[in-house]
């Protein structure tokens, strides 16, 4: 079956720690007469409600306050996925709140996919039945400590449709609600029996289109499952207002802006979106929300061939940052051709070019390499595997590489004439 990817997510790899650092910085029915919390009411889910509320909800059942207490430990802690395995519970206590029609949240998972490198992409069934993806993402430094990513979801599609992006191909349905982007992480913990270190929301969707879940489910990672907010990035393409409007949450993780252009007529034929924000305005925005939170802000430039990878591109890249953004993160990521698309990938001259312009600005440059999303798993804004150049078969079993499995360096590239 046809799985969506997500073009807005470029910028996935960075966040993950799979890129390379090229250079560094410089300068329910309930009990009668039982109420409901105002929250509950919209969902009866209990993940993505905090301590309190679970406290409260277990008074309006006629609990102890203590009760609650357990209840958080159970969904956050040992993250049990359904309501008769509460245990810890009362039985009278978990009967009522099955009767009420009151459940856990978690989402079946539909398809799984492991790439030869660990990294894992998961199909995700929802209660309405449709499908959303997710990724996880384990790194093992030189210590052999595991820094586990998720890359989740807001939205089931994307109704942005940018130029290079399979998920906007196939359409928008609708905003996710702040327990299904949260589950989407427990997940992730429970395919790799590992504590999720960071959050990137890079997946389906635009974030900033789905704000009111996606704030929801911030604070939730992050006071109820203990993810840093600095271990948190969230991405967008670019919405008038809304980055303004992120600023005033004074939240202390990474805005990551998909960029793809220098200027603002070409970014348009990238990112169609873009004709309702002018560049100036979504810099301008991009440098108050630095100023208000003293987080620097990433910019995805993904690079297509032949149509933002010029010189002219990366020397006009390199000023309209300096004016902007200087001291920003920069992620060159070479496109990864999809079905339907007649963009190609660039020339490693292209990307040597880049780097080259922005490294002269002192700028942090990270270099995406497109290898690892090529084995079995491509990245969330490719469709299918593709062919490898060398031996004509599947990139996944190809034999010209010394590993089987593992593309060898000449496939990663156009050959340059």
């Amino acid at each position: 079956m046809a799985v969506l990817h997500h073009a807005c997510a470029v910028p996935l790899a960075r966040a993950a720690a799979r890129s390379r650092s090229l250079s560094a910085v410089a300068a329910p029915a309930m009990m009668t007469g039982v109420s409901v919390p105002s929250k509950a009411r919209e969902s009866r889910v209990l993940i993505g409600m905090s301590e309190p509320e679970l406290q409260q909800l277990a008074l309006e059942f006629g609990q102890e306050k203590y009760r609650g207490k357990q209840l958080y430990h159970l969904l956050y802690q040992r993250k049990v996925k359904d309501i008769g395995d509460f245990s810890h519970l009362p039985q009278v206590f978990r009967n009522n709140l099955q009767e009420a029609g009151w459940r856990v949240g978690r989402s079946p998972i539909y398809h799984t996919v492991k790439a030869a490198d660990g990294t894992v992409k998961l199909l995700i069934k929802l209660e309405d039945n449709r499908l959303i993806e997710t990724v996880g993402i384990p790194v093992e430094d030189e210590n052999g400590s595991v820094r586990l990513t998720a890359c989740v979801s807001s939205q089931v599609g994307c109704p942005l449709k940018c130029s290079f992006c399979a998920t906007g191909k196939g359409g928008f349905s609708r905003n996710l609600l702040s327990h299904e982007i949260v589950e989407q992480v427990l997940a992730i913990e429970e395919i790799f029996k590992h504590r999720v270190t960071n959050v990137v929301f890079m997946g389906m969707g635009e974030p900033m289109l789905n704000m009111k879940s996606v704030l929801e489910a911030h604070r939730c990672l992050n006071k109820d499952i203990n993810i840093g907010q600095r271990m948190i990035t969230i991405s967008t393409v670019g919405v008038p207002n809304t980055i303004r409007r992120l600023a005033s949450h004074k939240l202390q993780s990474t805005l990551a802006v998909s960029l793809h252009a220098p200027n603002q007529k070409l970014r348009e034929s990238i990112v169609p979106s873009a004709k309702s924000y002018p560049l100036d305005a979504l810099m301008k925005d991009c440098q108050d929300y630095f100023h208000q939170t003293s987080r620097r802000v990433s910019f995805e430039y993904a690079l297509l061939a032949g149509v933002n990878d010029a010189e002219e591109h990366a020397i006009e890249l390199a000023k309209l940052l300096r004016e902007w953004a200087r001291g920003s993160h920069v992620n060159l990521i070479p496109f990864n051709p999809i079905d339907g698309s007649d963009y190609r990938r660039p020339y490693k001259k292209a990307v040597s070019r880049q780097f080259k312009h922005l490294s002269l600005s002192f700028f942090t440059i990270f270099f995406t390499s497109p290898w690892h999303f090529q084995v079995h798993l491509p990245c969330m804004f490719c469709e299918g595997p593709g062919i490898c150049k060398c031996s004509g078969v599947s990139q996944s079993y190809c034999e010209c590489s010394e590993n089987k499995g593992i593309r060898c360096s000449c496939c990663l590239w156009p050959t340059e004439e």
